[in-house]
């Protein structure tokens, strides 16, 4: 296969070539909208058949739950230890820890005044946009650095190619 040298020279030479451009970003943008929406029209469809087929599935799973729960918590005395095994499965009751707070901060403050500070979590992040109202000297003597860049940036004019 041949080599193929690709022009150095810019394709775009004016203004007016950089809007024709534009227009035909902004088209091809409305074409991938279109084809998108139809896309997630078709996946909403497919995900409403399949809920409506796996519906009485489902119920019927809440069903059988509610029986196993129900002879398992009568029968509890059969158990040894906490788990029964059966051939299709295992079955039993395992211990649930939950600590109900009231109010958060009060327990906070307890738990300050008792020394428990193991119990407390604190989470300590940079806040980037404070931090860039600062100086650069300031920025600097902290170990970090501003970059400050020029960034290309684009927009389409939908309203004009929709007319």
């Amino acid at each position: 296969m041949a080599r193929v040298r690709i022009p150095d020279d810019p394709v775009l030479r004016n203004w007016d070539d950089v809007n024709i451009v534009l227009k035909e970003i902004g088209e091809c943008q409305i074409q991938i909208e279109e084809i998108e929406a139809d896309m997630n029209t078709k996946i909403s469809d497919v995900k409403l058949e399949a809920e409506m087929d796996a519906k009485p599935l489902q119920d019927n799973i809440k069903k059988l739950e509610a029986q196993i729960k129900e002879f398992v918590e009568a029968n509890k005395h059969e158990l040894q230890g906490k788990t029964k095994t059966l051939n299709f499965g295992k079955t039993g009751f395992r211990k649930s820890t939950k600590i109900m707070l009231r109010k958060v901060q009060n327990v906070i403050k307890n738990l300050e005044a008792f020394g428990m500070l193991d119990c407390i979590t604190i989470t300590k992040k940079v806040n980037k946009e404070v931090l860039k109202k600062y100086s650069d000297e300031d920025i600097a003597k902290i170990g970090a650095q501003k970059k400050v860049e020029d960034i290309f940036w684009y927009e389409v004019d939908r309203e004009k190619l929709q007319c």
